[in-house]
């Protein structure tokens, strides 16, 4: 792939076509008067990882796994733009199948992460709160590995975006070894001392393996086929 390097310093520029809004949603207000959102297929997955291994090489295997179906299924990567840790193994796996990835680095990280610049579009941002934004624009769907609390940080700000209305893209916990086990917990208990509607437990979904993710979505008709 060609790459395309881009500073946010110039990404109000037009030929720049990365920074948009990606996620075109058809709302709709139902009789009872509440909106609700079309459903579209999904072209770019974000995916939020640690820019650490982790103890257990099942956590590099699965991100692994996951670089190489999003290729294979012609899908985009959006991810940290990481060369390290979770983030390098997932990349690397997309970019040796010939997958189309979007690499989004804050330039504080550029050296902490090291910027994975071999892909096919790499962008600096100047700073944290639009590598998110910019990952979220380019973007139709979430899914959430293992990692540390940035990866967390990014997690429940879709999560609290969803409940807001802001935005009903599917989010996906990849649940490896039981990973997200406690997250689900302390969850449930916030609902359950009456801090979190109900409804909430709908807001994102729990697989054990990317094979499970993307049946799903097959199932769901968010995607046209699952190879």
């Amino acid at each position: 792939f060609k790459n395309n390097f881009i500073h946010s310093k110039n990404l109000n520029s037009k030929k720049n076509f990365l920074y948009r809004f990606n996620h075109k949603m058809t709302v709709t207000v139902n009789r009872k008067g509440s909106k609700s959102m079309s459903k579209k297929r999904i072209k770019s997955i974000c995916i939020y990882c640690g820019s650490r291994l982790g103890v257990s090489i099942e956590y590099a295997h699965s991100a692994k796994i996951l670089g190489e179906t999003i290729a294979r299924n012609n899908l985009k990567l959006v991810y940290g733009g990481g060369n390290i840790g979770l983030m390098g193994v997932l990349a690397e796996s997309c970019r040796k199948n010939n997958g189309r990835i979007l690499g989004v680095m804050p330039h504080i990280l550029t050296k902490k992460e090291q910027g994975k610049e071999n892909i096919s579009n790499y962008i600096i941002t100047e700073d944290m709160h639009e590598r998110k934004k910019v990952m979220y624009m380019n973007s139709d769907m979430i899914i959430a590995l293992p990692g540390g609390i940035g990866t967390l940080e990014e997690l429940f700000e879709m999560i609290t975006w969803k409940q807001l209305g802001l935005h009903d893209k599917p989010i996906y916990l990849l649940n490896i070894l039981g990973y997200w086990d406690n997250f689900i917990h302390s969850f449930n208990q916030i609902i359950k001392d009456g801090f979190l509607e109900k409804e909430a437990t709908n807001y994102f979904k729990i697989c054990e393996s990317v094979d499970a993710i993307f049946l799903d979505l097959k199932k769901e008709g968010l995607i046209e086929s699952y190879e």
